[in-house]
C-alpha cells in the first residue's frame, strides 16, 4: 500500500488538523521532473442519454473543441486537449426481453437495472440469477448482487490509506440498495457512500458533531479556513517550495475557503449534510456566460453536485484518497431544469417505470437538458482539477477523471456504444486529444455509432416508445469492446500489481494487470455464473490504442 507519511497537515487553534495539498518539492529535491500521485475519480451517471446528440460525429482522429461544440458535451470543449473519448467499448450483463437462460438473450435476466448497475464496475454475474426478465421476485429482481468487488474497492486495496474509496451519492444518500449500487467491497458485500459532511470533516477535523471544537464553531459563524490555520499556513508558505507549489497551495486554500461557505453558515448539525444532499434540487451550474470556458473563480455559485465535486478534487488534492467515485441519483426530478418528471421515467420515454407506450411530451428536451447538466458538472469538476498546480502540470494532468453511464440509451438500456469520456491521461499514460474507435473490426459507419436515441418519441414527441424491443439502441453488432480491457488500462495506469494469471492482487507478483470481472462477453452472463461452460476473459490485455 502506499506511503502517505509525507502529507501535510495544518492545525488550527482549537483543534482542527487540516489536510493540506502534495507539495512534492518539499519532499524530493532529487527528482522534481513528476513526484505527484496518480488519481482515478469516476462520476457515474444513471439511465444513460440522447446518443446521437451526446456523440461527436468524428468516429476517430484528433479531438478538437468544434467536435464538442455541437453535442452535449459542449461544455468540454475548452479542454479537448486534455481529453479522450474512447468509442466503442460495451459494459457487462446487458438485459434483454429474451435472457431466458437458454442463450438468446445478451447477459442476466435479472432486472433492467439490478444487474447493470452490480456489472457496472465489477464485471461479474449477480446471484441469485433469474432466467424471467419480467419476473418481480425480490430475491432475483432487488436484492441481487456481484460475486465480486467492483474496481473502485480493487484500486483502493492496493492504492488507498485504508484500503476503501471515497464514494460520495450527489443526492446525499449513504444508505443503499442492489437497484442503486454500484460500488461493493467483496461479493453480495454493498460499500455505502459517506455524506458530503462526513468528507469534508476527514479532510478538515471540522462539523463533526461528535469532535466539537472551537474551529467548528468558528466555521459556522464565518471564519475562513485559512484564518482558522493561519499559523501553521504560515510557516508552511515560508518553506523552501517551488513556485509551482506556491501556486498549488494558493489554489488549494481557494477551493477549500469557497467549499467550506457552503457549510459555513450552518449549525454543525445534520442540516449541513442536507444542505449539500437530497434536500436541495441539483441544478445550476457554474459556466461563466461571458466565455467559451468553463471557469472556477472566487465567489463563484456551486450547487450540490459542484460541493460534491469540489470535496473530491480536494481529496485528491491533499493525497487524501487516490480512489473517488461520484455518483448520481437514479430517479431523481431535476426541478431545477424546469422538469417535473424523474429522471428515470424520462430515460423510458412515457414518465414511469413502463417500459411501452405513449412517448410523453417534450421528453427528448428535456432528456437533453440532463445530459447538458450532467456535462456542465463534468466540465466543472474537470476546471477545479485544472486549476490547481502540480508539478510540471496540474492536478488535472496526473488524474485519471472518467464520466461512465450506466446505460448507451435509456430507452433500450443498451450496453453497446457506452458514452464514457475521460479527462486527464493519468501522468502520461493514456492519450489525450483523442476520439479513438476500439471497435473498427465492426465496420460500423460515424452514422451508425450516433446511436438510435431518436428513433422514437422525436422532438415533438409524437409516437409511443419501446424499450423492449430495444429499437432505440445502437445496433447490437456495433460497439462491442469489452470495458474489462479499458479496466485493465487504469488499473495499469495506476501501478496496480496483478496475479501469476494477471488478475489485480495486493502484492502480486506481475505488474501488468491483463484480466478483470467474470469475462469479457455480456453472452457470457447468460443464465448466471458457471452457465456458460467457457466463461473467461477471452482477450486479455487493455487497449493498446489508448496508451501515449
Amino acid at each position: 500500500m502506499v506511503d502517505f507519511n509525507r502529507r501535510i497537515f495544518l492545525r488550527g487553534l482549537g483543534g482542527a488538523v487540516v489536510a493540506a495539498p502534495f507539495l512534492g518539492s518539499l519532499f524530493e529535491r532529487s527528482a522534481r521532473a513528476n513526484t505527484a500521485p496518480k488519481r482515478t475519480i469516476v462520476m457515474f451517471t444513471p439511465n444513460g442519454c440522447i446518443t446521437n446528440k451526446w456523440f461527436p460525429a468524428k468516429l476517430d482522429g484528433e479531438l478538437t473543441a468544434a467536435d464538442l461544440m455541437p453535442t452535449s458535451l459542449a461544455p468540454l470543449a475548452p479542454f479537448s486537449k486534455k481529453l479522450l473519448l474512447p468509442r466503442g467499448i460495451r459494459s457487462m450483463n446487458e438485459w434483454t426481453a429474451a435472457n431466458n437462460g437458454a442463450g438468446k438473450g445478451r447477459g442476466q435476466g435479472n432486472d433492467v437495472h439490478t444487474q447493470v448497475m452490480a456489472a457496472a464496475f465489477t464485471c461479474q454475474p449477480v446471484s441469485p440469477n433469474s432466467n424471467d426478465p419480467f419476473s418481480f421476485n425480490s430475491a432475483t429482481k432487488f436484492n441481487a448482487m456481484p460475486i465480486g468487488p467492483s474496481l473502485d474497492h480493487v484500486l483502493a486495496q492496493q492504492l488507498s490509506p485504508t484500503g476503501d474509496p471515497l464514494l460520495l451519492n450527489v443526492a446525499g444518500q449513504t444508505r443503499t440498495s442492489p437497484p442503486n449500487t454500484i460500488s461493493y467491497s467483496a461479493a453480495n458485500t454493498i460499500f455505502s457512500p459517506v455524506s458530503a459532511q462526513q468528507a469534508f470533516s476527514q479532510l478538515t477535523g471540522l462539523l463533526n458533531p461528535a469532535v466539537p471544537n472551537a474551529d467548528t464553531w468558528a466555521l459556522v459563524k464565518g471564519k475562513r479556513i485559512a484564518d482558522i490555520v493561519k499559523d501553521d499556513l504560515s510557516r508552511l508558505s515560508r518553506r523552501d517550495m517551488s513556485k509551482a507549489d506556491k501556486d498549488k497551495l494558493g489554489a488549494w486554500l481557494q477551493l477549500i475557503n469557497e467549499t467550506a461557505e457552503m457549510f459555513g453558515p450552518l449549525q454543525c448539525t445534520q442540516e449541513v449534510a442536507l444542505k449539500v444532499g437530497a434536500s436541495t434540487p441539483i441544478a445550476g451550474g457554474s459556466q461563466d456566460d461571458d466565455s467559451d470556458a468553463v471557469t472556477r473563480k472566487a465567489g463563484a455559485s456551486m450547487d450540490n453536485a459542484d460541493v460534491h465535486s469540489a470535496i473530491a478534487v480536494l481529496t485528491a488534492a491533499c493525497n487524501a484518497n487516490p480512489v473517488i467515485f461520484l455518483q448520481y441519483p437514479g430517479g431523481f426530478v431535476y426541478k431545477g431544469l424546469g422538469i417535473d418528471v424523474d429522471s428515470s421515467g424520462l430515460a423510458q420515454r412515457v414518465g414511469n417505470a413502463s417500459m411501452t407506450g405513449p412517448c410523453l411530451q417534450n421528453v427528448i428536451a428535456d432528456l437533453l437538458k440532463i445530459d447538458g447538466y450532467y456535462a456542465q458538472k463534468f466540465a466543472f469538476l474537470v476546471a477545479m482539477l485544472d486549476s490547481i498546480p502540480e508539478a510540471d502540470g496540474t492536478l488535472l494532468d496526473n488524474s485519471i477523471a472518467v464520466w461512465m453511464n450506466e446505460f448507451s440509451d435509456g430507452c433500450a438500456h443498451n450496453l453497446n456504444n457506452m458514452p464514457i469520456i475521460q479527462a486527464g491521461s493519468g501522468g502520461g499514460y493514456f492519450r489525450t486529444g483523442r476520439i479513438i474507435h476500439l471497435d473498427e473490426a465492426s465496420n460500423a459507419t460515424p452514422e451508425a455509432m450516433l446511436g438510435r436515441s431518436l428513433a422514437q418519441c422525436p422532438d415533438d414527441s409524437a409516437g409511443t416508445a419501446d424499450g423492449v424491443n430495444q429499437e432505440t439502441g445502437t445496433d447490437p453488432k456495433f460497439g462491442n469492446a469489452p470495458v474489462n480491457k479499458y479496466f485493465c488500462n487504469i488499473m495499469n495506469a495506476m501501478g496496480l500489481k496483478a496475479d501469476a494469471a494477471g488478475f489485480p492482487a495486493l502484492d502480486g507478483p506481475a505488474s501488468e494487470v491483463t484480466h478483470f470481472g467474470y469475462s469479457d462477453r455480456t453472452t457470457d452472463f447468460c443464465g448466471g455464473a458457471g452457465a456458460i461452460a467457457d466463461a473467461q476473459i477471452h482477450d486479455p490485455g487493455g487497449f493498446n490504442a489508448l496508451e501515449a
